[in-house]
């Protein structure tokens, strides 16, 4: 049974490791409407939560001012505006993206906003391993026009590169279960929503969003 056991889970781990190396080629984005806006500042609203973990909404917001400045844009500094949002009566996140784009352009006067929504957040237990994995997709909208400028997701894990070689199949279950606990504890799905945000808005990568007025890079891309 044992043996069993162990030539199974090397199974899984082999088509994991199969699944995690895939690299997906780039998408075809057109930015005919994003090069036509030239959007220098950007309001970014409050993420949706598609997952069980509440603390995921702030946990993305609190970190995707860096990688926007960093891309050559001003940001409306995201406690202001969350705090603007909870003065009108606006405390959750999908009411705020039905606001309507010309109002929040009346309030905030950004050139774009951008809607991210979080689709995976928290810490999942599997058959040899535990990981917390962070996934959101976003979209920039003219505060002008209403259109969409640009779309994109990104995932991260703090799992990325990792193995469970040694130990044997016990050793393998018990690390697993240890994972899970401390990954628990010390929410690092904090940690990797940095690393999802970087790589969902950073610029100068295929499909990633143009570079902004603020970067050395402006009008390269």
């Amino acid at each position: 049974m044992i043996a069993r056991l162990m030539k199974l889970s090397a199974a899984i781990c082999a088509g994991a490791l199969m699944a995690g190396c895939a690299v997906k080629p780039p998408k075809n984005v057109d930015y005919t409407a994003f090069k036509a806006s030239k959007p220098h500042s950007i309001l970014v609203l409050p993420p949706l939560n598609s997952s069980p973990d509440i603390g995921a909404t702030y946990s993305v917001l609190s970190q995707v001012t860096m990688p926007l400045a960093e891309a050559g844009y001003y940001v409306i500094p995201v406690s202001l505006a969350d705090e603007t949002f909870r003065q009108n009566g606006l405390t959750v996140a999908g009411d705020i993206h039905q606001v309507p784009v010309p109002k929040l352009r009346e309030i905030f006067g950004a050139d774009a906003a951008l809607y991210i929504t979080v689709t995976q957040y928290g810490t999942k237990y599997m058959v040899v391993d535990s990981a917390t994995i962070v996934a959101a997709n976003a979209k920039l909208v003219d505060m002008k026009t209403g259109a969409t400028l640009w779309s994109g997701s990104a995932a991260a894990s703090n799992n990325e590169g990792g193995n469970n070689s040694g130990g044997g199949l016990i050793g393998m279950l018990i690390t697993a279960a240890l994972k899970q606990i401390i990954n628990n504890a010390t929410d690092a799905g904090y940690k990797v929503a940095g690393t999802t945000s970087a790589r969902l808005l950073s610029a100068g990568h295929p499909g990633g969003l143009l570079y902004g007025p603020r970067s050395p890079k402006y009008g390269t891309d």
